[in-house]
């Protein structure tokens, strides 16, 4: 079962979270799920099963301005560690692991960075680098529509006009070879993609913002030794950011999947927690 809350933090700002481990949860591991872009923050349904094997407690948010959550105009990457921090106050999470999902990746580092006593493992799939990453041609291997919007926000427009509808579409870069990893039990995520653009595209830009901005840490400076997960067939977010990343975080492992895209690189998640769940304890 999953529990929703409205999290009033000290700023005013409102943070809708989630939390599958609100009964019954001593034992189990919290893992903080960051979502990617653009979508809400509800845990991955389609890892629930393992989860429970595993005891696994998902704990996760709508990123300002997406869902419930209110904007907060001007958001860094960064911003995410301060959040995540406020959650676990206010639901009695001492210690917690992390996951993110493509834009989700980023967000997760941070807690990593910003958060070391706390983060106990993190785990990035298909997750960005830094924008400007030395020695990283960060749109190479981008499908063009896929890069447009981040190099748009890369010249200082938020370009609202240009991403209505998008959650009546899927986002470029699934490899065609593996779409049925979308049609099947990753179908889920076209669930919440409409929720997260409801309300406009607001979220969606502030993220882009935030990806080509600088992110406000340092992303290989995170203690609990990261997994990088990513397809060499990924078209929305290229392998080299994971490569590059991997390169530079001291005990990262890199877990390259070379006939994978970028949703069914996530069929390897439940493998990756397993890995978190050992790191962990």
């Amino acid at each position: 079962m999953v529990t929703e809350l409205d999290l009033e933090l000290r700023d005013g700002r409102t943070l809708h979270t989630y939390d599958t481990g609100a009964d019954g949860a001593a034992g189990r591991l919290a893992v903080f799920w960051h979502h990617g872009t653009p979508n809400i923050g509800a845990p991955p349904e389609p890892l629930f099963p393992p989860a429970a094997r595993l005891g696994i407690r998902w704990v996760s948010y709508d990123r300002p301005g997406y869902g419930g959550s209110r904007p907060y105009r001007g958001r860094d990457v960064a911003s995410a560690a301060a959040d995540v921090s406020s959650i676990a106050e206010a639901l009695g999470i001492d210690q917690f692991a992390v996951m993110g999902h493509s834009g989700g990746g980023p967000h997760a580092l941070a807690c990593g960075g910003l958060l070391p006593e706390r983060v106990l493992g993190l785990v990035s799939v298909a997750g960005l680098a830094p924008f400007g990453a030395e020695d990283l041609d960060w749109f190479a291997g981008m499908a063009a529509s896929g890069a447009a919007f981040p190099a748009r926000r890369r010249r200082g427009t938020r370009g609202e006009g240009e991403v209505r509808g998008v959650g009546r579409r899927v986002r470029p870069g699934i490899h065609p070879g593996r779409s049925c990893a979308f049609s099947d039990e990753w179908s889920w995520l076209a669930g919440v993609v409409g929720p997260a653009v409801e309300a406009g595209p607001g979220g969606l830009i502030d993220d882009d913002l935030a990806y080509v901005a600088p992110w406000g840490f340092d992303p290989t400076q995170a203690i609990a030794p990261p997994l990088f997960l990513h397809g060499g067939q990924d078209r929305v977010v290229p392998s080299s950011h994971s490569e590059w990343l991997a390169r530079r975080c001291p005990s990262a492992e890199l877990r390259l999947s070379s006939d994978d895209g970028h949703i069914s690189i996530l069929n390897g998640a439940t493998a990756a927690m397993e890995w978190l769940r050992a790191d962990a304890e």
